[in-house]
């Protein structure tokens, strides 16, 4: 399955000119000593694959990115697993990566770094003398003061993070954790949202990121003769159907939304047989303990609800371990009557956007979401749910199987206007307008200090182009 975020950035990249440099998902021995990357055109843009050093892979990725950094960013210390051989190797990688990236160096190029794999990388790029403009981007959310400051070496990871011009969050509660730490932890001014340092001035800000909607509304609406799509829409046989797709992760809410489903069917004896779940959790991080033991979980909750509430013809739960690509997505996603979307908590969460935009404008389906998504900020006419309240979301259910066309068609008419007014290209252009304009800030000042120099001795300072390195 092509992920949510790798699918909306491709079009921006395609669209806009810029390098997408990202990991090739191999490993190789002294790859540390020779950053190689290798290029191909995507659009008017490129995607560059790099190949990370094998001798600290494991600690980076599996170890502190998402040991350590992973489930505290989702609030949940108790699962935090780190070593300090884990923090080097993610140290070690984010300098790796810097070094890679100077090939693309180009004077009127800027580097926009994305997500918590490479909080550090900023400050890399600064060590080794990069003066152009450097953004960077959170999809996850950010928890509060308290929980950040359970992270092993947290303060040295927030200070390198001010090398950035610019940190983007995905709402105003990340934003407000973010600067409630600098200031209760490192002690710095915030005077609105900018945080001054010693050195320089970073800028924060909120930018949602969206969808190519119109993309994937025509996407969606070809998708509906797919051959997998076919099969499932002659399968059902008149049932309504629930489709939920995440990666199988502990922030996503799995155990309580098939709970949820157990309990509408117990409830409502009616919707037997007349309602079923599709519910796509694709496999990820397998290594990881906690992983292991949610797919467990899972397979023995799913294997409990279809055998009570199953029929020799009936699966209640089609629970399927695998991807899918976006096409195949976009049909399934026409075809069901309900999205359900329940994270515990999400930075975003593009599949509660994907579902509203694939749905048929004349006979809309209905997104149930959890509060706790990033996307429950914009999606405000969605049926929105606490997912730690399983009854609760069981009636919402039942409620968004009951709706009327005219107020699924008035709640979906309303979610699409969100959807056009933020997507992924209004998200791209303003995070690079702020960031150019939060680097000018930092250039000016920076020329101010250094007024009783000869003027020929001034550094040449670069101007944010077009071209923008981007890295997830």
């Amino acid at each position: 399955m092509t992920g949510g975020l790798a699918a909306a950035l491709l079009p921006v990249v395609e669209k806009s000119g810029a390098i997408w440099v990202g990991s090739s998902g191999r490993v190789r021995e002294g790859a540390h000593k020779d950053p190689f990357a290798e290029v191909e055109a995507l659009g008017t843009g490129a995607l560059a694959m790099v190949d990370l050093p094998s001798a600290h892979y494991a600690g980076y990725y599996e170890g502190f990115a998402n040991s350590a950094l992973w489930p505290a960013l989702h609030s949940r210390l108790d699962l935090v697993r780190v070593t300090q051989d884990d923090y080097q190797s993610y140290r070690e990688v984010n300098a790796f990566m810097a070094r890679a990236l100077l090939r693309f160096r180009k004077p009127e190029a800027a580097f926009w770094v994305q997500d918590y794999h490479f909080l550090a990388l900023g400050a890399e790029l600064r060590e080794l003398g990069v003066t152009e403009p450097i953004g960077f981007f959170l999809h996850t959310p950010w928890p509060t003061a308290t929980i950040m400051s359970g992270v092993p070496h947290h303060r040295e990871l927030i200070e390198a993070m001010l090398a950035y011009d610019l940190i983007g969050f995905q709402t105003e509660d990340d934003l407000d954790n973010f600067l409630g730490y600098v200031g209760s932890e490192l002690g710095l001014d915030v005077a609105g949202h900018a945080i001054k340092s010693s050195t320089s001035t970073t800028r924060c800000g909120v930018f949602p990121i969206g969808i190519d909607v119109d993309k994937f509304a025509q996407q969606a609406s070809k998708a509906v003769s797919h051959p997998d799509v076919s099969r499932l829409r002659k399968s059902l046989n008149g049932e309504k159907l629930i489709i939920g797709v995440d990666r199988l992760d502990y922030s996503k809410g799995l155990v309580n939304r098939i709970s949820a489903f157990d309990q509408m069917l117990t409830s409502h004896p009616a919707m037997l047989r007349a309602v079923s779940l599709l519910q796509i959790a694709t496999p990820s991080r397998g290594t990881i303990e906690a992983y292991g033991t949610l797919q467990s979980e899972l397979a023995r909750l799913v294997s409990d609800v279809n055998g009570r509430h199953g029929e020799v013809d009936w699966t209640p739960i089609r629970y399927l371990n695998k991807g899918f690509n976006q096409t195949v997505l976009a049909g399934l996603y026409r075809t069901a009557q309900v999205g359900l979307v329940t994270p515990m908590q999400d930075g975003m969460n593009l599949v509660a956007k994907e579902y509203v935009a694939a749905q048929n404008p004349g006979d809309p389906g209905v997104l149930v979401l959890s509060k706790f998504a990033g996307a429950a900020d914009e999606l405000e006419t969605a049926l929105q749910v606490n997912p730690h309240d399983v009854e609760g979301m069981a009636r919402t259910l039942a409620t968004a199987l009951a709706m009327p066309l005219i107020e699924r068609r008035m709640r979906w008419e309303a979610m699409m206007e969100k959807l056009r007014i933020g997507s992924i290209h209004h998200w791209f252009e303003d995070f690079l307008a702020t960031l150019q304009s939060a680097h000018a800030v930092n250039d000016q000042a920076e020329q101010a200090i250094e007024v009783a120099e000869p003027p020929d001795l001034w550094p040449l300072r670069s101007v944010l182009g077009r071209d923008t390195i981007r890295f997830h």
